[in-house]
């Protein structure tokens, strides 16, 4: 039975299909653009019934991989089904599936990590090549063919406007009340023809509620009611709550400074344990009316939001727990007014960072001494899961952070090193590092201060001994005296972790 509050297109209802007949429409070879963001608003059901075709057609001895485009990480029935039934060809542009990650780090799946914004212009100008269909989950169709959008945006914009063929999954779990929560935008445009982005504050509207699509590109549509899936955040522990200390008084020392507002700028926080730290610890700050201007909503701002902290979070995408994800859903009214979900070429895109003036608080796998810092490999080569929007804002924020226990590993690991293995963020679009030790503000120290600011404020104690004499042999016989180093010796810390299991000297 076609729900009609939920499909109220007379003309699109006829398309109304199963899981399977719609997966029977995506052939071996093609690109397919998924919506979801970080395990929001992802296709549920044609990725699974797609996974359960490829395992038929592989049994039969018929090879079967598809190419797949999302905005960032998606969900266990899409990356994880996929990648379990060797579905998938290609990934971009940012993956935390395990079993992705594995096929990657073996070679058996080529994967692009790209920065965030970048992909809507990189589909348009053509150069990934065609993108044959289209997997979106939608909260409801419109009377008038109005797509009314997900709980997160992401890519699909770009997806329904460049895809040869769409299916709609419309679900009816997500709550009827994001409806009017979007904004997106159609004023972006390729060189020579861009012009401005009149956004100048986070709360602003600049485009539409609804994404459009031509109808007749539409080839099925799926009804499902399934939940977004995330994964529990983990409780933040002491190295969390002593960086979210240190970082607070940072800014509580800029304000007196005169070089913040006591509403702060807009706040940009990557995910996971540290940034709900550093969130939960405003709740009980003096800051007031703040903004996010971000990629995710995540637990700790609907907090904030709630008690009237923060006045609005603009993003792309949620990234709830379960449990917060169930408490925004049953509760969408009273937040829906508090929230702007973008596309990720908006939510992401430089021009707005630098003009709004963000504070980007990112998290990472290592950081050199002179402020490098590494996002995305392990040991150099093997991938975790991307650089995602770290780099868009960090290289265009106002203050740049980046945020680690210094150790990992049960202390093993030092998470301050004398050369990163892979560089993701180059020294000058890092301005701040924290860890529970203490907090390095970088901005206006040459290569040499830096080196001896992060040594003693944020290593670990049982390393500062080998990163302190690392450091004066490389003063001693480094080629240059800019940024000395010993490039033999620096990376040896890895080789020692690989022989050994510890980086202690």
């Amino acid at each position: 039975m076609i729900d009609h509050k939920r499909i109220g297109s007379r003309s699109l209802r006829s398309k109304v299909m199963s899981a399977d007949q719609a997966a029977s429409l995506i052939k071996s070879g093609s690109t397919v653009g998924m919506s979801g963001f970080t395990g929001s608003g992802y296709p549920k059901a044609v990725p699974l019934a797609l996974a359960a075709l490829i395992e038929k057609e592989h049994a039969a001895g018929r090879p079967f991989r598809v190419r797949v485009w999302t905005g960032a990480s998606t969900g266990p029935e899409l990356d994880g089904a996929l990648a379990k039934a060797d579905g998938i060809e290609f990934r971009l542009p940012y993956n935390s599936d395990p079993v992705v990650r594995e096929k990657i780090n073996s070679g058996a799946m080529e994967y692009f990590d790209m920065h965030l914004s970048q992909v809507a212009p990189m589909a348009w100008q053509g150069f990934l090549g065609p993108l044959d269909i289209a997997v979106i989950e939608v909260t409801a169709v419109r009377p008038d063919g109005a797509l009314v959008p997900s709980s997160s945006v992401g890519n699909n914009k770009t997806w329904l406007d460049r895809a040869r063929n769409v299916i709609l999954e419309v679900n009816s779990w997500q709550n009827t009340a994001l409806e009017g929560m979007h904004d997106i935008y159609y004023g972006t445009a390729l060189p020579p023809n861009r012009v401005p982005i009149p956004l100048v504050r986070p709360d602003d509207r600049i485009g539409d509620p609804f994404f459009r699509c031509d109808p007749d590109k539409i080839v099925g549509i799926v009804e499902t009611h399934a939940p977004d899936r995330n994964l529990a955040f983990a409780p933040p522990d002491a190295a969390a709550h002593a960086i979210a200390g240190h970082l607070l008084a940072f800014l509580h020392h800029e304000v007196v400074k005169g070089r913040l507002p006591a509403s702060l700028l807009p706040l940009q926080s990557g995910v996971g344990n540290i940034a709900n730290a550093v969130l939960t610890g405003l709740l009980s700050s003096s800051f007031e009316d703040m903004t996010a201007y971000t990629e995710v909503i995540q637990d700790a701002m609907l907090d904030l939001l709630a008690v009237g902290k923060l006045r609005m979070a603009s993003a792309t995408a949620f990234s709830l727990s379960p449990k917060a994800a169930v408490r925004v859903n049953s509760d969408m009214e009273s937040f829906s007014n508090k929230m702007i979900l973008r596309p990720q070429e908006i939510s992401n895109h430089p021009e707005l960072v630098r003009r709004l003036g963000c504070i980007a608080m990112n998290g990472l796998i290592e950081a050199d001494i002179y402020g490098n810092v590494n996002s995305t490999h392990v040991m150099g080569s093997r991938i975790q899961n991307g650089i995602g929007g770290s780099g868009d804002f960090a290289r265009n924020a106002s203050i740049s952070i980046f945020m680690t226990p210094s150790t990992a590993k049960g202390g093993q690991i030092s998470a301050v090193v004398p050369q990163a293995s892979h560089v993701d963020h180059i020294t000058q679009d890092v301005q701040v590092l924290v860890t529970e030790q203490g907090l390095a503000d970088l901005r206006g120290l040459s290569p040499k201060q830096r080196a001896m600011t992060i040594i003693a404020n944020c290593a670990h104690p049982d390393y500062r001994p080998g990163l302190t004499d690392y450091y004066k042999r490389a003063r001693d016989h480094s080629y240059g005296q800019h940024s000395p180093s010993l490039p033999g010796e620096a990376l040896s810390w890895h080789q020692r972790f690989l022989d050994t299991g510890s980086m202690l000297v």
